[in-house]
């Protein structure tokens, strides 16, 4: 992988989150609402010290002026303070990013193991039993919503039969392999209903995929060969195949993040989702934007990290 590629990526990656925190914030400082119109209706607080607390924190300034001090501050570390906790944005967000981080990689990392094996198994026998079952089950999957496979398997495994935990606990009180086991059995759920819907979306795309590469010449041509059936398989149909895939991987990034949002509230983890949601509810701008620029910032890095696994997969896109 050529330096001058990874550079040309990272400099396209800068104005683009530049573009999304201006549309960002303007569409807040635009929606209806004061942050601060429950200190209006609060006969306690006088007037004069609603004036001055309005310009301290700016809020009858320009909106570019409030967007560079923003910006500003941001680059700095200082995202300001919640209007609803009088916490720091910041401490807010890093006490529920790990929580999401790890319920949207484990469920990536589910959803490739499962529709990798199968979408290749599929295409290696196509129009077989297996290939049918896989088709049938992929359609069901990915036509019914998260939420209805939350609730779903909530009532399947939580209230029927009692196995697995339907909220999400965040003070365990046991220690050391039973804390990780307590762990285990919460995120089992959430993990598997992000996992399998976006899995069963993928498992299509990959055996189409792996049928188009499969009747490629250079294909018939290294079996003529004599090499092994495994071994095209695995360096030359698997490999080529999968860049179409990486694709869409990256492309469906945002809808799995929306995903994760609603899994959050239907399982009550306590992640930047549901502190995104309690946040929009209390008018909670700072929060609001600053839970919504992560976002965007982890949808533009992974879309970054895609660019990156092309250039694995083909070497020939970095001389592009």
């Amino acid at each position: 992988m050529s330096r001058s590629y990874l550079i040309r990526r990272i400099a396209l990656a800068i104005p683009s989150l530049l573009a999304i925190s201006i549309i960002l914030y303007t569409i807040l400082a635009l929606a209806p609402g004061d942050p601060l119109g429950d200190l209006a209706t609060n006969p306690n607080v006088p007037p004069a010290v609603q004036l001055a607390l309005r310009a301290k924190l700016g809020l009858d300034d320009p909106i570019w002026q409030r967007y560079l001090h923003w910006l500003i501050a941001m680059a700095q570390g200082d995202w300001g303070f919640s209007f609803a906790s009088h916490e720091n944005v910041s401490t807010l967000i890093m006490q529920r990013l790990p929580v999401s981080l790890a319920l949207f990689g484990s469920s990536e990392v589910l959803a490739v193991l499962v529709a990798v094996p199968v979408g290749v198994l599929a295409a290696v026998r196509p129009y077989s039993l297996f290939d049918k079952i896989a088709n049938t089950v992929a359609f069901v999957g990915f036509s019914l919503p998260t939420f209805f496979i939350g609730l779903l398997l909530i009532l399947v495994f939580s209230i029927k039969l009692d196995w697995l935990p339907f909220v999400f606990e965040t003070n365990v009180s046991a220690r050391g392999l039973a804390w990780w086991w307590v762990e285990f059995k919460q995120s089992i759920m959430p993990i598997a209903v992000i996992g399998l819907f976006q899995g069963a979306s993928l498992v299509r795309y990959v055996r189409s995929s792996m049928l188009d590469v499969i009747r490629l010449d250079y294909v018939t041509t290294a079996r003529a060969k004599g090499i092994g059936s495994r071994r095209v398989l695995i360096r030359h149909v698997v490999r080529n195949g999968l860049i179409p895939v990486v694709t869409l991987v990256a492309v469906q990034l945002p809808i799995v993040f929306g995903g994760t949002i609603i899994t959050e509230q239907i399982f009550r983890v306590p992640g930047i989702g549901s502190l995104l949601i309690s946040s929009i509810l209390a008018a909670d701008t700072p929060v609001v934007m600053a839970v919504t620029f992560v976002y965007a910032c982890l949808v533009v890095f992974l879309n970054l990290f895609a660019d990156l696994l092309y250039v694995w997969l083909d070497p020939r896109i970095a001389l592009r």
